[in-house]
């Protein structure tokens, strides 16, 4: 029987190569959904999957998870297409307007947390957050609390007796406690607000094992390590992709100190791929597992501990709860209306 298989934010980056690794792998036994939001990205990622593999199975999804109202409308639709889902890749992320702050970027460079620096962007990446259509913060929603509302509809495909699903939830080393609070989990009084969602994804990744492994599904965390993507060269806008490839040398010469710089979204990949093939039985809830590259370009996963506890977990998990039959409540007013 075919695995089903649905990626997030699989039009380009990792997103696409976790795609064309899971084909390269098992072409003919799976049926791989693409949930975009830009529909003419997706048919081109399609394309490209399908030129390499003419067999496959390739649907596409639109899906913005920034939008609840498109998160219900293709929920409704992977449910008609498919009577049950293996797994679920939530990998769709934005991390907008990222400002670069210049003077620790320098600082930085001649101290001993240069490593650090480049791996995580810890202390020189501050973002302008947006507002959705709902009213909510857009970091928050595109990268949690859109898949959060997607695994809760799609709870009647996901567990099902006699068999296990996996929830794949792509974090960031950048996922840093000190940004993240119970109080403000939309992160809309500071700035910081991808580091805290991307912390908030571990945080609820482990508060869905608590509440779904005894019906099959169990949800696990990776990091992808520092990757070349669109999301890195915004970070500069204004700084040429062909700098960003003039660069390229100085972060090999750097992955020879550090195994974090995987560098390519193929490399990025690894771990989302690793954990296709695990028993999720057999996973560490707690632990995040990483995606890394060693000086000589092999790649391999490995699991750290995550600084994260079951008491905030849950407490984050029912503040979701809430907001989720909150914004529900809010949709329906609004087709009463109309």
């Amino acid at each position: 029987m075919n695995k089903v298989v649905l990626v997030t934010g699989a039009n380009s980056g990792i997103g696409l190569a976790l795609c064309e690794r899971l084909l390269s792998q098992d072409t003919e036994g799976l049926q791989l959904c693409l949930a975009c939001r830009n529909m003419s990205r997706a048919q081109a990622a399609r394309s490209a999957l399908l030129n390499s593999h003419p067999t496959a199975q390739v649907a596409l999804l639109q899906m913005d998870t920034s939008s609840i109202t498109s998160v219900l409308s293709a929920a409704q639709e992977v449910k008609l297409r498919y009577n049950r889902l293996d797994y679920l890749y939530l990998n769709a992320g934005i991390m907008p307007n990222p400002q670069f702050d210049v003077k620790s970027f320098f600082k930085g460079l001649f101290s001993s947390n240069i490593i650090t620096m480049f791996a995580t962007g810890e202390g020189i990446l501050t973002q302008n957050d947006g507002i959705t259509d709902d009213g909510l913060q857009e970091i928050f929603t595109t990268n949690l609390f859109g898949h959060f509302v997607l695994i809760r509809e799609l709870e009647p495909i996901l567990c099902q007796a006699g068999r296990t699903s996996q929830l794949i939830w792509t974090s960031s080393s950048n996922a840093h406690r000190s940004a993240f609070s119970l109080e403000d989990i939309q992160h809309q009084r500071s700035t910081q607000p991808y580091s805290s969602s991307k912390y908030a994804s571990d945080l609820l990744s482990l508060a869905l094992n608590t509440h779904y492994n005894k019906q099959g599904l169990y949800s696990s965390v990776i990091c992808p390590g520092f990757v070349m993507t669109n999301l890195t060269f915004n970070i500069l806008p204004s700084f040429p992709a062909f700098l960003w490839i003039l660069l390229m040398p100085i972060f090999w010469l750097i992955r020879v100190f550090t195994n974090t710089f995987t560098l390519t979204p193929y490399n990025g990949a690894e771990s989302l791929l690793w954990l296709f093939n695990q028993k999720p039985e057999s996973l560490d809830p707690q632990a995040k597992y990483h995606s890394l590259t060693s000086g000589l370009g092999n790649n391999y996963t490995q699991p750290q501990k995550m600084d994260i506890d079951l008491e905030t977990s849950d407490a984050l998990y029912e503040k979701l709860q809430q907001l989720e039959s909150e914004v529900r409540k809010k949709l329906k007013e609004k087709q009463k209306q109309s």
